[in-house]
């Protein structure tokens, strides 16, 4: 029996709370998309115009590279793919794992969430 993933991407916890609990609410696996290099804060600061997302984000050709694969994505059938909206769209992060993978006869629901919105537990 194929099984469902919910693989996000969160530099806040914003979409790492909808991911766990869209996860738990389907009985999915989950899958955190990890960049190599931690974003921090003045990273993540969308007022600076030589900030990381800014540069990352004014590049449509950056690929900022992820830390960890899926180990097994052939047990998958359905895949949501969940992440922040960074200047109207998805981080470049996303373009960097739809890239690494062969998604045939699978598939893939996005979704996002908004960074200003702050998720309370």
């Amino acid at each position: 029996m194929k099984k469902t993933l919910v693989a996000y991407f969160s530099a806040t916890e914003t979409t790492r709370g909808l991911a766990e609990d869209l996860a738990a609410a389907i009985g999915a696996d989950l899958f955190e998309i990890v960049p190599t290099e931690k974003y921090t804060e003045s990273d993540l600061d969308w007022t600076n115009k030589l900030s990381r997302t800014t540069t990352e984000m004014n590049n449509r050709a950056c690929r900022p590279k992820i830390a960890k694969k899926i180990p097994d994505l052939s047990k998958y059938e359905t895949i949501f793919v969940g992440f922040p909206v960074w200047w109207y769209r998805e981080p470049s992060i996303i373009d960097t794992f739809m890239e690494s993978y062969d998604f045939a006869n699978k598939t893939i629901v996005p979704f996002a969430a908004e960074t200003c919105a702050r998720r309370t537990r």
